[in-house]
C-alpha cells in the first residue's frame, strides 16, 4: 500500500485567518485520512466499491453534519470548518467526500432545517454517528437540470401517502437507511418525504459501469406504491426552494472539496518534477514545467480565497446562491485543469495508479456535472448579472 506523502500548500497564508479550532479539526481529519483511507483508496477505486469500514472514522472526524448543533449529534462547527473537512476528504478522493457531503448537506441539513423536532431526534444523532446512512432523491431519469419537471408524486390516502416514481444518479442509495425524497403532491407542490429502507415497494438498485466516482456507491430510487407514514413529511418548507437550499450547502462543500483534489494533483506533480531526472537535471528545472506549476498554484490560491470568503459570508448568513454557484463552477473547472497539467508533468507515469492523478481527473468529470452542471452554473451567474433568465 502506498504511503501518503502529501504536504499542504498555502501560498498566500490563508492559515493565518483560520481559528485554532478550524486548523485543529482540519489537521486531525488530514492525519486520519492519511493513515486510514489513503492506503486503501486506489484498491477501492479499482474494485468500484465504497470502503464501508471507514464510516465510523468519518463520523469520528466530524465529517457527518459538522455544523449540525450538538443536541442533535453534530459538532456545532462553523461553515469554514465544514469546508476544510470537505477539502481534506476530496484531497484523498472525490467519492469519499461525496459520501460525506450527501450525508451532511443533503440529508442531515434538510431534516434539521425543515424537519419536525421528532424527526430531528429520530434521525440526526444516528446519521451523525454513521449508524445510519442517508441519500437525497431529486434528480430523475428525465429531469436533471430541470428538477421542477419531476414526475415522482404522492397522493393522500387518509392515514398515509402513496408514493410513486423514480430517482436517478443517487449517491449512497443502494446502502442508505433513509432517503430524503422530493416529490409532488396532488396540486403539483414539491415536498420532502423521509423514505426508509424496507418500506414495501421501495428499491434502490446500484448503477454499475462507472469510470468516475468508483469508490462511491451510486444507484437509483424506485417507488412502486410505497406507503409513507404522514409523520415522514418534512413540514418546515415546501416548493422547489427547499431542495435548492440543500444544494447550496452541498455546492459550497464541493467548492472546498475541489480545491483538495487540485492540491493533491499539484503536490504530486511538484514532488515528481523535483525527483524525475531528464537531460541530467530534474524536470522542475525546465521553463515549461515551471510555467505549469506556477499557473497551477496561482489558480489554486485564487480558489482558496474565493471559497474562504464565501465561508465567511455563510457564517454571517449572507452568502447567495449565485456566489456559491460561482465558487462551485470555478473551483471544479480549476481542479480539472490542474489535474490535466499534473498528468502531463508525470508523463506516462501519470496514467498509472501509482499516482492519484487519473483517479482525480475521472472523479472530477462527475463533480463538474452533478449538483448543477458547469453550463447551468454559468447561466445562473448570467441571470444574476443581466436580470434575464436564459432558461426556465
Amino acid at each position: 500500500m502506498a504511503t501518503d506523502r502529501y504536504q499542504a500548500h498555502d501560498f498566500l497564508g490563508l492559515d493565518e485567518l483560520l481559528t485554532e479550532e478550524q486548523k485543529l479539526v482540519r489537521d486531525s481529519a488530514r492525519e486520519w485520512l492519511k493513515k486510514e483511507v489513503s492506503p486503501i483508496i486506489e484498491q477501492a477505486y479499482e474494485d468500484a466499491k465504497f470502503p464501508h469500514q471507514i464510516v465510523p472514522g468519518l463520523a469520528a472526524i466530524g465529517a457527518f453534519g459538522p455544523y449540525i448543533p450538538e443536541q442533535y449529534g453534530g459538532a456545532g462547527l462553523d461553515q469554514i470548518t465544514y469546508g476544510l473537512i470537505m477539502q481534506e476528504l476530496e484531497r484523498v478522493d472525490s467519492g469519499v467526500r461525496s459520501t460525506a457531503s450527501v450525508q451532511s448537506s443533503l440529508v442531515m441539513y434538510p431534516i434539521y432545517k425543515f424537519g419536525s423536532e421528532e424527526q430531528r431526534m429520530k434521525y440526526l444523532p444516528k446519521l451523525a454517528s454513521g449508524e445510519m446512512i442517508g441519500c437525497f432523491g431529486l434528480t430523475e431519469p428525465d429531469h436533471g437540470s430541470n428538477p421542477s419537471g419531476m414526475t415522482t408524486n404522492f397522493v393522500d390516502k387518509g392515514d398515509h401517502y402513496l408514493l410513486n416514481g423514480a430517482k436517478m444518479w443517487i449517491s449512497n442509495s443502494p446502502f442508505a437507511d433513509v432517503a430524503v425524497v422530493w416529490a409532488k403532491d396532488e396540486t403539483g407542490r414539491i415536498h420532502g418525504l423521509l423514505v426508509e429502507k424496507g418500506m414495501e415497494g421501495f428499491t434502490a438498485p446500484e448503477i454499475h459501469g462507472k469510470w468516475s466516482l468508483r469508490a462511491s456507491t451510486t444507484g437509483e430510487l424506485v417507488f412502486d406504491n410505497v406507503k409513507v407514514p404522514k409523520e415522514n413529511l418534512l413540514p418546515g418548507k415546501s416548493g422547489l426552494g427547499a431542495p435548492l437550499l440543500c444544494l447550496d450547502s452541498a455546492r459550497y462543500g464541493i467548492a472546498w472539496g475541489a480545491i483538495g483534489a487540485a492540491l493533491d494533483c499539484y503536490d504530486s506533480a511538484l514532488r515528481y518534477s523535483l525527483e524525475r531526472i531528464q537531460f541530467d537535471k530534474p524536470i522542475a528545472a525546465f521553463q515549461l514545467t515551471q510555467k505549469k506549476l506556477a499557473e497551477m498554484i496561482t489558480e489554486i490560491t485564487k480558489a482558496q480565497w474565493l471559497t474562504w470568503r464565501i465561508g465567511v459570508l455563510r457564517n454571517e448568513g449572507r452568502a447567495t446562491t449565485t456566489q456559491i454557484s460561482m465558487a462551485k463552477r470555478n473551483n471544479v473547472d480549476m481542479a480539472l485543469k490542474v489535474a490535466r497539467e499534473a498528468r502531463q508533468i508525470h508523463g506516462g507515469m501519470g496514467i498509472t495508479n501509482e499516482y492519484p492523478i487519473m483517479r482525480h481527473m475521472m472523479n472530477l468529470e462527475s463533480v463538474i456535472t452533478y449538483e448543477g452542471t458547469h453550463d447551468i452554473h454559468l447561466l445562473i451567474l448570467g441571470m444574476d448579472i443581466t436580470g434575464i433568465p436564459a432558461f426556465k
